[in-house]
């Protein structure tokens, strides 16, 4: 049966003025899908990353009354002031708002849960928009709909950052760098820089994760204007935005703690170098020479003041930006996946992540090559540009590979729209579609591993299987509650367990994983690596109460690995000092629990 013209061109015109609403129709459906999903977790309020439970920590501190720029974390190592958290509140502002307009209805238990549960999805809205008006203006203003089925399907590092409860900020800062990208794709150049600029300041504003992504995206936008004199509106209005956004960021969410001269966050160290920045491109395109050679060599001093005024007045930054000792790096910092090269990641991991990434640069070269008689060529250069920065990323650390994967979507869209009619200039309907529908699952496949070669490569430690079980038995609510039976104390436990231990029971903990408060992390280390008589005086300057430890979890394996016969060794092979007094538990309790003796009691 022959397809009717007319209803084609109704739909095809339907996609193309309505695209906003279809993508925010899209957007719901994945929102239902993902809080039916995972309902059963927000029922449990299954925060599984440490820095997700210390965000609702943040949210709950704010509601509580504590001050707009006071981040501190006052549960965190109360004996010695609290824990000082580098972040800012936008984040918290959602989560906040959620619970405020759930909690007449539901209870403040319920409307926790369910802010935890909605407010990762809000990200997700602006994400889709961004690459929806990204392949809109470069690809087609009908493609949007296989970028949005690629970043649900083929984006295996992405889309999980905006699952329900996973509430830190990465959602949020993607989806600054989705709108980043549809910035750089757009034709107008002012509004183009605009939007750049303003979503590079509202990252940046919520962390410097993407700091390498946005100084690329400034790059990029010098780069046009060195080519082209006339991309002068972009870059101007680009560094206005930048430098006014990032000092309204600075004034209206800088914590009190991030107003000194740290290296790790919006602070008046990266503050001075957004507002140079954003000064000095502006006065190169009030300058804008005629010669592509003047403006190269411009720009080219440009970066050179920018680079030379940071050496000489934040030497203190050149280095780690946490600015952690060497053996704090060695113990722990260094130890966190996320922060290792791609290659040093097993293969059903890593993978995945690389050939979604080597398909979004091939795409966008494709792309180049096909527009370079085309209006859309110098769109797709800064494409190409940022997908291929995005992909070297990966060689220097695997947290960049949800960007890498955003990055990636459309190339891998501009790919799937110029070699499908390739393969089927002639034939009927069903080939065409079935020729598309085999594409998209080609690159499915191969984003997600699903058995394939290279699916099971990983290669399991001993013991791997009771670490995992022991993680997910320890971090879980039911048990941590029951801990709620005995009053309220510090409790000495593993790093890694003190955000999830605060967030459900009443008890304090000793340290969690926040850089800016390493000698904690330290004091923890040193107590379960050390000799048993070296603890009591560590826990006494915390004025911890009772020990905690979950055996076989992560953390501790790093304990017996570097000292066999420390302390916590000697505790799991059941040498327990007379000074530690066991404290009954449930049974089929994974914790064991201590109340701590010292002398003179």
């Amino acid at each position: 049966m022959t397809p009717d013209p007319s209803r084609l061109f109704r739909l095809r015109d339907e996609f193309d003025r309505h695209w906003l609403v279809w993508t925010l129709f899209a957007w719901g459906c994945v929102a239902v899908w993902f809080l039916v999903q995972r309902q059963g977790n927000i029922y449990w309020l299954t925060l599984g990353d440490t820095d997700d439970n210390m965000r609702l920590m943040q949210v709950r501190a704010l509601l509580a009354g504590q001050g707009w720029y006071d981040l501190r974390q006052y549960r965190m190592d109360p004996a010695l002031g609290g824990f000082d958290i580098h972040w800012s509140r936008i984040v918290d502002l959602p989560i906040a708002g959620l619970i405020l307009l759930l909690k007449p209805f539901v209870g403040m238990a319920t409307a926790e849960k369910w802010a935890c549960g909605i407010a990762p999805l809000l990200p997700l809205s602006i994400t889709m928009t961004g690459l929806s008006l990204t392949v809109r203006r470069l690809v087609s203003p009908f493609a949007w709909p296989v970028a949005l089925v690629l970043l649900v399907a083929a984006c295996t590092t992405t889309l999980p950052m905006y699952a329900p409860l996973r509430i830190d900020h990465h959602g949020w800062q993607l989806a600054a760098l989705a709108m980043t990208v549809a910035g750089l794709a757009d034709p107008r150049g002012a509004r183009g820089g605009a939007v750049v600029g303003i979503a590079s300041a509202f990252s940046l504003s919520i962390g410097l994760e993407l700091l390498p992504f946005c100084a690329m995206a400034g790059a990029i936008l010098a780069l046009r204007w060195v080519w082209d004199a006339a991309e002068r509106p972009r870059l101007m209005v680009y560094g206005l935005a930048l430098g006014g956004g990032s000092a309204i960021g600075f004034a209206a969410f800088a914590s009190y703690a991030n107003q000194a001269m740290r290296c790790d966050a919006l602070t008046p160290v990266w503050l001075s170098v957004l507002v140079a920045a954003g000064a000095l491109l502006v006065a190169l395109t009030l300058l804008n020479p005629a010669s592509r050679w003047v403006r190269l060599a411009l720009a080219v001093i440009a970066g050179g003041l920018i680079v030379a005024g940071f050496v000489h007045f934040f030497p203190q930054c050149l280095g780690r930006p946490e600015q952690v000792s060497d053996e704090l790096y060695n113990t722990w910092l260094s130890n966190v996946r996320e922060a290792r090269p791609i290659y040093r990641h097993p293969a059903d991991v890593a993978v995945p992540v690389a050939i979604v990434a080597g398909l979004g640069l091939l795409g966008a070269l494709l792309a180049v090559w096909t527009a370079r008689r085309s209006p859309k060529l110098v769109g797709w250069v800064a494409i190409a540009l940022f997908t291929a920065f995005a992909a070297a990323m990966l060689l220097w650390q695997m947290r960049a590979a949800p960007g890498a994967q955003l990055l990636a979507v459309p190339g891998i869209t501009a790919l799937i729209w110029i070699l499908v009619p390739l393969l089927v200039r002639r034939g009927p309907l069903w080939l065409r579609i079935g020729v598309a529908v085999l594409a998209f699952a080609i690159v499915v496949v191969l984003a997600s591993g699903v058995k394939m070669p290279w699916a099971n490569k990983s290669v399991a430690r001993p013991g791997s299987d009771k670490v995992r079980q022991a993680n997910i038995a320890c971090t879980r609510t039911s048990q941590l509650r029951t801990l709620d039976a005995i009053p309220a104390a510090t409790m000495f436990t593993q790093v890694d367990l003190g955000p999830r231990l605060i967030v459900v029971t009443h008890h304090n903990a000793v340290a969690g994983p926040y850089h800016r408060n390493g000698q904690a992390i330290l004091d923890v280390h040193h107590a379960f690596t050390g000799t048993a008589d070296g603890f009591r005086p560590i826990a006494a300057r915390h004025q911890a109460a009772y020990l905690l430890l979950c055996p076989n979890m992560a953390e501790t394996t790093v304990y017996r690995s570097h000292n066999p016969v420390g302390f916590y060794a000697q505790l799991a092979k059941g040498q327990v000092p007379d000074w530690l007094t066991p404290v009954a538990l449930p049974d089929g309790s994974p914790y064991k629990l201590w109340k701590i003796r010292y002398e003179g009691q």
